[in-house]
């Protein structure tokens, strides 16, 4: 299958030796970036940034003896784009991205993962616990919130009728100002920002920014809780070494991280001063863990 095209000033901002491919994940595609050869590791993004999110720690990389291997997910970048917002659940991706580890990475694998990356790649990951070589996580959640809890403002923002449609799939809202929720506010700005709101500069294809948001439990019956607790048995049941990189100025999940080192404790942890899209800001503290990670056995 041909892969989309990109244009020249956004296709010379990922590292040199990119090579590009669409896998078939179940009547939908997703496309993958992947550079180098070697033990592989997958790294995945969240909502609402795509592969291009992984650059810089790639290039961190390059030179480590590893098959990087960085996919889009179903609705964001350039992988297909469904347009039925119901089409977009956790256990929808889970099971997509599952599909996507068999097919690119049917060996031993380390997990990379931010945002909504996180739980989907535990999702997929319960079922081939033995494959997972490491885990590496940065701002993200790995289960559902605790009885009481608040939804932040932006996910109630998210549910305000007729307000979110507009501002989601007419204003290209979040990604048009994802620099608002990093730590250095002119972090994601310039061709950076460019580059995050080029997939979905159509309207029709701006389903899944809003759909990912709705995904968040906003109340304890919401459906992402069932698949919220597996991804959370996958994570403590997981023997393999865990290694957490936090941005703590990240207004959403910055204090997120305290929850995850009590349920693993084992897990190396990384404080930086970066925000939610912490890629972006401190890409070699990951790149560092990643190295680390990949290459350790839990004993």
């Amino acid at each position: 299958m041909s892969v989309p095209a990109l244009p020249s000033w956004l296709e010379a901002m990922f590292p040199a030796g990119m090579r590009r491919s669409l896998v078939d994940v179940g009547g939908v595609r997703m496309h993958v970036a992947e550079w180098g050869a070697g033990p592989t590791v997958v790294m995945l993004h969240g909502n609402p940034s795509w592969g291009f999110l992984w650059r810089k720690v790639v290039a961190e990389l390059l030179d480590d003896g590893l098959r990087l291997v960085v996919p889009d997910l179903v609705g964001l970048g350039l992988s297909d784009k469904p347009h039925d917002a119901e089409a977009h659940t956790l256990a929808g991706h889970g099971t997509w991205f599952g599909r996507l580890l068999d097919e690119v990475a049917p060996g031993d694998v380390t997990l990379v993962a931010q945002d909504w990356g996180g739980p989907i790649a535990l999702w997929a990951a319960a079922d081939r616990l033995a494959r997972v070589r490491g885990l590496v996580l940065g701002n993200t959640v790995v289960g559902p919130p605790r009885p009481g809890f608040k939804a932040s403002a932006f996910h109630r923002l998210a549910r305000l009728p007729l307000v979110s449609d507009a501002l989601f799939k007419l204003g290209g809202f979040p990604q048009n100002l994802m620099t608002l929720a990093q730590g250095k506010k002119t972090s994601i700005v310039g061709r950076a920002a460019l580059g995050y709101m080029w997939p979905l500069r159509r309207l029709g294809d701006r389903t899944a920014p809003l759909a990912l948001a709705r995904m968040v439990p906003d109340a304890m019956d919401h459906p992402s809780i069932p698949a919220l607790e597996r991804c959370q048995e996958a994570f403590t049941a997981l023997r393999a070494p865990v290694s957490l990189v936090w941005g703590m100025r990240d207004p959403v999940l910055g204090r997120v991280l305290g929850h995850l080192e009590r349920l693993r404790p084992d897990a190396r942890v990384t404080r930086t001063d970066a925000g939610h899209f912490l890629q972006e800001e401190v890409p070699g503290p990951i790149a560092a863990a990643v190295r680390d990670v990949a290459g350790m056995r839990f004993n």
